[in-house]
């Protein structure tokens, strides 16, 4: 069969195997090629576990672990499996071949298709640790979902996107037309604010670790980070002042609570203010899609433009494992976002976004580059993939 694209509300619904496949590739292959031109560290992270580990950042994170500093990494995703006839999602795909390169290059990793937010699943990583021997130096903290259940009380909780104060209405690009799109998002309840940060939170980041920590997998001087991102003013009052942002604050907040519950280990406990990405989620963020494909066009011009994987390589070598102290803000977060705030790059975007439309998207804004970056996150317009070759089969890549 021959598997194109079906996008809905900027969404995509379906997943190309061999195109995440390859892609997953690529990002390997770029580690590696970064390995050979900077110098290994001494505190290299040698056991790594991910939660959220099959697509952007935390897929990037353990990409980097594992093929630039050949950690023994432990991976956990929730992913829908693909069947013969039927698309899993990208995440599902990317776990599969990440696990297949690192056999092939020898290299230990194990993944679990399960809900991260579970008891049940930390059980099974606290159990596969003790089974190879291995303690914890890194454990990265990239979950992102819109439900999670409590495994107390058994609760369900839902996030959403909203404001507060006042509705807020923005523009968005549609990727399947190149058009513009209005969409406004309501205020949110006090109830929506509050189950937002019990999903977004820090609140299951601290469980992870608490567990993690008195079952004993956890090694002296370990470092654990969890990812943010706080943008340009012109995106906070849908984003970072409002219920999302509001979950942030609590991620960050719980650093500080990790940092001392981790002090007889000399542990240390960060989180990672990133760049803004093409994302599933940030794609029907409003103003976001808009906002990042000018971003992109003047990054690009300026030679400073990052993917994930690009974020995470970084993130790794200049910030997580240099020599001496890690370096932080004066609110102790650290800021991979630097090159997107650089003052002349936010001049650039903020002088643009008023005059963008229609007509000239294209010429004020990298279109096809955030179109590019959409597809990819699905296996779609991947260099190398001939998309008009029939796929046999939708269970394996």
């Amino acid at each position: 069969m021959i598997i194109k694209p079906l996008i809905r509300s900027n969404i995509c619904l379906n997943a190309h195997p061999k195109g995440c496949a390859k892609e997953v590739q690529r990002q390997i292959q770029y580690v590696q090629s970064q390995g050979k031109k900077r110098t290994s560290p001494v505190n290299a992270p040698q056991n790594v576990l991910v939660l959220g580990c099959s697509t952007g950042y935390g897929l990037a994170s353990r990409i980097t672990a594992a093929f630039q500093y050949k950690a023994t990494t432990i991976g956990v995703s929730f992913e829908k499996e693909g069947r013969e006839k039927k698309s899993g999602t990208p995440g599902w795909y990317n776990n599969m071949a990440f696990d297949e390169a690192a056999k092939n290059e020898g290299l230990s990793s194990v993944t679990f298709n399960g809900d991260a937010f579970s008891d049940e699943m930390r059980a099974k990583v606290i159990q596969q640790a003790k089974e190879m021997g291995i303690q914890f130096d890194l454990v990265v903290y990239s979950v992102a979902s819109a439900v999670r259940i409590d495994p107390e009380s058994g609760e369900m909780y839902r996030s959403v996107l909203k404001p507060f104060g006042k509705s807020f209405v923005g523009q968005n690009i549609d990727v399947a037309t190149d058009k513009l799109i209005t969409i406004s998002a309501e205020t949110a309840t006090p109830e929506e604010a509050e189950q937002t940060v019990k999903v977004m939170g820090g609140e299951d980041w601290q469980r992870w670790i608490e567990q993690l920590k008195n079952a004993g997998v956890l090694a002296k001087g370990l470092k654990t980070i969890a990812y943010s991102y706080i943008g340009p003013s012109l995106s906070h009052a849908i984003y970072r002042d409002g219920t999302i942002g509001r979950a942030k604050e609590h991620l960050e907040s719980t650093a500080d609570i990790l940092q001392e519950k981790l002090a007889p280990l000399n542990g240390e406990a960060y989180v990672s203010v990133n760049k803004g990405l093409v994302t599933r989620s940030s794609a029907v963020i409003p103003v976001i899609p808009l906002y990042l494909s000018i971003l992109f066009k003047i990054m690009k011009e300026k030679g400073t433009h990052e993917g994930c994987i690009e974020q995470a390589e970084r993130l790794f070598a200049e910030r997580l494992y240099v020599s001496g102290q890690v370096p932080v803000d004066e609110n102790r977060l650290i800021r991979i976002d630097d090159w997107e705030l650089d003052p002349e790059i936010q001049k650039y975007v903020s002088e643009r976004m008023p005059l963008i439309n229609e007509e000239n998207l294209a010429e004020l804004g990298d279109l096809e580059g955030y179109k590019h970056d959409f597809l990819v996150t699905n296996g779609f317009d991947v260099e190398g993939v001939d998309y008009n070759e029939p796929v046999e089969r939708l269970d394996q890549i």
